[in-house]
């Protein structure tokens, strides 16, 4: 039998590595970060327990790597999401509510990730996060930044600082306020993107909702 092609080896790594992203998402939402065990992920993935550390150093690098990936996932879904954007702040509007919904669409993960955050370990130089990042800049830029590098951290700031406010135990900030507060900056009509609550006219709606 001739070995496979180094595209192939590559090919099912991915898949793997993948796999592993999107089960340690499934159950954390399912049974928390603390209740999941690497082997739990393993096991839900079909994977060998031995690939998980060969992948990842940790749980906690795990789960930002597969938090990064949800994100990017999602932030993709929304800006591919037809009607394609008419301009660049539809773009960007579209972004930054991908990226605010998060905590009400997935908040367990979300808090497990932002805790994650704040620990020794910071953030992980995962390809996901690349992904994301690459995301966000491409939605400052569609804007019209002038300076796309120094606006992107500016909206990474605002957007993490937005989902962790959502996520704050008797003192969460609503998603509407936060978001009114963004789009100002931003110079952004309310009715872009995806509104919340009652739907005006030009608001995409989410994916399973209908348009008021």
């Amino acid at each position: 039998m001739s070995p496979r092609r180094p595209s192939v080896n590559e090919a099912m790594r991915r898949r793997s590595r993948e796999r592993l992203l999107q089960a340690t998402v499934e159950l954390v939402e399912e049974r928390g970060y603390e209740a999941t065990t690497l082997g739990d992920i393993a096991d839900r993935a079909g994977t060998a327990r031995g690939l998980v550390s060969y992948y990842f150093p940790g749980k906690r690098l795990l789960l930002q790597s597969a938090a990064h990936r949800l994100m990017h996932c999602e932030l993709a879904a929304a800006l591919g999401r037809e009607p394609a954007p008419a301009d660049g702040r539809e773009v960007l509007a579209r972004a930054i509510d991908a990226v605010l919904a998060l905590p009400v669409r997935h908040p367990v993960v979300m808090r497990a990730h932002m805790a994650g955050i704040l620990q020794a370990e910071g953030f992980s130089e995962c390809e996901e996060r690349q992904r994301l990042a690459e995301l966000l800049l491409g939605a400052v830029r569609a804007w019209g930044s002038a300076d796309p590098e120094q606006d992107y951290r500016m909206l990474r700031a605002l957007l993490m600082g937005g989902v962790f406010a959502q996520l704050i135990p008797g003192a969460a900030m609503p998603l509407a306020r936060l978001r009114a507060d963004a789009f100002q900056r931003y110079g952004l009509p309310w009715e872009l993107g995806v509104p919340p609550g009652d739907l005006p006219p030009g608001g995409t709606p989410l994916p399973g909702t209908a348009q008021r």
